[in-house]
């Protein structure tokens, strides 16, 4: 009898060695496994309390490129146990009348834009008088400290700028065209001082109504009849990029278009070439990176970069890239 038991105590032994041996080898991966899992099913990953995020951006409407900075902020909402509230305007004082709403409110935590920052000071610093935390996202990373915002998600636009200049210059360009698609907008304005900033040859701006695309394809199609020496054209965001595909075509000029974003479509003309390079900021990043540090600002009082913005790009996408974020940006995450 003393034998079994002492077989039967061995056995259990080895048996709770492997358990354990297998929680220690592939704990972690399960438990992640579960908690993407539960993200994935609308189920959070967390059992913090219900907070109220809000994200007032400066969009306009059928921009796809804030659709992807939804789709990441709103995939961090689920996993962190957020409400999470979204509104834009891409009138400076409409988008800072949806701010002083959203204070109104209460919300837990406040994403901003600042394209326009003069127009947008005030109503940050009611938030902040009111005791909610902020993250700017995508543009105003040169004022978002100032304006006492935790920190700034996002490309540094000049620098994006200058990486456009260095690649027109690597494929030989002499003559670019820069379409500026809103007026007043800093950000734009910084992307096509810093390539020119960088660009050997001759840049001049071209300022069109980003609301009115038969207006863009007008203006872009004109500039390129009258003059045959442009040879890029480069658009600052995704939505303009087939618009001025179609204005080259129809102008008949071979000039190469170029666009700062990503987005399916484009994904699609870098790979069949009718577009030469793009200039991915990861927007999925932006709004999933600003929910999920808001989160942990409430929950741990964590902050993310030292005072400094958080970098999501520059990144250059061309012909030979494109093909491995093609999927990606068909779900929309790129």
């Amino acid at each position: 009898m003393a034998r079994f038991r002492s077989w039967v105590s061995i056995a259990l032994a080895t048996a709770l060695g492997l358990s354990l041996a297998g929680c220690s080898s592939h704990g972690g991966k399960r438990a992640e496994d579960a908690r993407n899992a539960a993200a994935a099913g609308g189920k959070a990953a967390v059992n913090t309390p219900r907070w109220t995020f809000a994200m007032v951006t400066h969009s306009g409407d059928g921009d796809t490129f804030w659709d992807i900075v939804q789709s990441g902020a709103k995939q961090a909402a689920v996993k962190d146990n957020i409400n999470f509230l979204y509104s834009h305007d891409d009138q400076a004082q409409q988008q800072a009348q949806l701010v002083d709403a959203a204070v109104d409110k209460k919300v837990d935590g406040l994403i901003v834009t600042l394209a326009k920052p003069d127009a947008m000071k005030a109503a940050v610093a009611r938030a902040e008088q009111a005791g909610i935390p902020v993250i700017t996202v995508n543009s105003g990373a040169e004022v978002s400290k100032r304006f006492g915002a935790l920190t700034h998600i996002g490309q540094d636009e000049t620098i994006a700028g200058q990486a456009v200049g260095d690649e027109l210059n690597k494929r030989g360009r002499k003559k670019a065209l820069c379409v500026v698609h809103e007026q007043g907008n800093v950000g734009l304005e910084q992307r096509c001082a810093g390539a020119k900033d960088h660009f050997k040859g001759s840049m001049q701006n071209l300022y069109v109504d980003g609301t009115d695309m038969p207006d863009v394809q007008a203006s872009v199609e004109a500039k390129l009849q009258a003059d045959k020496s442009i040879d890029s054209v480069v658009t600052l965001g995704a939505p303009f990029a087939d618009t001025a595909v179609k204005a080259a075509q129809e102008a008949g000029s071979k000039a190469e278009i170029d666009t700062f974003d990503l987005n399916a479509k484009v994904a699609a003309g870098l790979q069949d070439g009718s577009l030469g390079f793009a200039v991915d900021q990861q927007p999925y990043l932006q709004g999933y990176e600003a929910v999920d540090l808001l989160w942990l600002y409430k929950y741990n009082a964590d902050e993310l970069g030292g005072g400094r913005p958080v970098l999501t790009g520059p990144q250059i996408v061309t012909k030979d890239s494109a093909g491995a974020l093609a999927d990606y940006a068909k779900r929309g995450t790129r």
